[in-house]
């Protein structure tokens, strides 16, 4: 069974077009397999292997590991528990 780990990444900006959270559940090569984006106006996305929706997709190439994701200012990345991120996915997809 592969070992997953889950980051929530605050992405500060002030494009509209753009969401400000973004969780991701990461599998043992750190590839995305769920992610939520919360855009600052409410508004929800999300994406799996089962889809995707509004916009949001699950990245192409390994997340790198929070310590270079946290060089760039723009930037704030920590790891969360599987818990936590349950929460945000179970309250995203309830949106749908």
């Amino acid at each position: 069974m592969s070992q997953y780990s889950y980051i929530r990444v605050r992405w500060l900006h002030s494009s509209s077009d753009d969401p400000a959270d973004l969780w991701s559940e990461l599998d043992a090569d750190r590839e995305e397999v769920r992610k939520v984006e919360i855009w600052s106006d409410g508004r929800v996305g999300y994406a799996s292997d089962a889809g995707e929706i509004s916009g949001t997709r699950l990245g192409k190439v390994p997340v790198p590991p929070l310590n270079e994701i946290n060089l760039d200012p723009q930037f704030q990345a920590k790891a969360i528990t599987k818990a936590d991120f349950e929460t945000c996915w179970l309250d995203a997809i309830g949106k749908d």
